[in-house]
């Protein structure tokens, strides 16, 4: 029998351990891994994210930057190593993540999180972003918890 663990959230407590919970993943990125940037649109975003509510996902973590390592587009920044896991990126490059602007970043997130809230406050949702004031934003508009790649560096 694995520990069971009461995670406080601040509005809701989470039980941990006694069973699976799942997360379902939406990413409103234009270079998504897993989707191919199909949930760009607001309502398209939202859409898929009830879906995942109705399928079972108890959690939906909504990301507005692909933080995967060796995720390219426009405008790169390098990160250092240890803020990094391996990559495929070539050697010389270095690490590489997208360098996608706070603003721009916010305008992707917050109105697919303030809709998911309207549409049904009940939902977990999660923000995934290594930037401070994305994630206070996200919070104010109803994510609870924050999922940062960066272990808030």
């Amino acid at each position: 029998m694995r520990p069971v663990f009461e995670w406080n959230i601040g509005s809701r407590v989470l039980t941990l351990g006694k069973r699976t919970l799942v997360m379902g993943i939406l990413n409103v990125t234009p270079d998504s891994f897993s989707d191919g940037g199909l949930f760009l649109d607001r309502d398209r975003a939202v859409e898929h994210a009830l879906q995942l509510l109705d399928e079972g996902a108890d959690i939906v973590d909504v990301g507005g930057e692909s933080t995967r390592p060796g995720a390219k587009v426009d405008g790169l920044e390098k990160i250092p190593a240890e803020q990094t896991q391996p990559t495929t990126a070539p050697a010389s490059e270095g690490p590489l993540r997208t360098a996608v602007s706070e603003e721009e970043e916010r305008n992707r997130v917050l109105p697919v999180i303030r809709e998911l809230k309207r549409r049904r406050p009940e939902a977990l949702l999660s923000i995934d972003t290594y930037k401070a004031n994305v994630a206070r934003a996200a919070v104010q508009a109803g994510a609870e918890i924050v999922n940062d790649v960066s272990a808030f560096r």
